[in-house]
């Protein structure tokens, strides 16, 4: 077996293991076949079968313990971009009809919203800007 025949067998280990990357989804795959490549490369400038194993296993290795950490972190985390409710919360809105424990109108986000004080003995006058704290189906909790 010649040098060219062994980095085409290393090209074709990185395609095998990319087929299956695409097809379920599993990053590890991909960091093998990224290794293979690199043993692919160490097997055109000419280096034995022991360099190209040893290539590939330390690039396979060091890929899987940098790159598997960080991309679990990542998935852990909640997403930057919150929609619906959740990205009315902590806005602020103004009162288009007095809001106490019983009820009120606000305008929120461009909409009209019924609300409630979040607060029972307080209440919000016509025009006070308030602090949206929750949502209770369709009504504003307010402070």
């Amino acid at each position: 077996m010649n040098d060219i025949d062994a980095w085409v067998w290393w090209l074709v280990g990185a395609a095998a293991l990319g087929i299956p990357l695409v097809v379920t989804a599993m990053p590890e795959l991909g960091m093998l076949a990224v290794g293979a490549v690199a043993a692919a490369i160490a097997a055109g400038l000419g280096g034995d079968v022991v360099v190209q194993v040893l290539v590939f296993a330390v690039v396979s290795v060091a890929l899987i313990a940098v790159v598997r950490p960080i991309a679990t972190r990542h998935r852990s985390q909640r997403p930057q971009l919150v929609t619906g409710i959740d990205a009315l919360k902590g806005k602020q809105a103004v009162v288009l009809e007095r809001v106490d424990n019983a009820g009120g109108r606000i305008k929120l986000a461009g909409e009209i919203w019924s609300a409630r004080s979040l607060d029972t003995d307080r209440a919000y006058e016509v025009g006070q800007e308030v602090d949206v704290v929750d949502i209770e189906g369709a009504t504003a909790i307010v402070m």
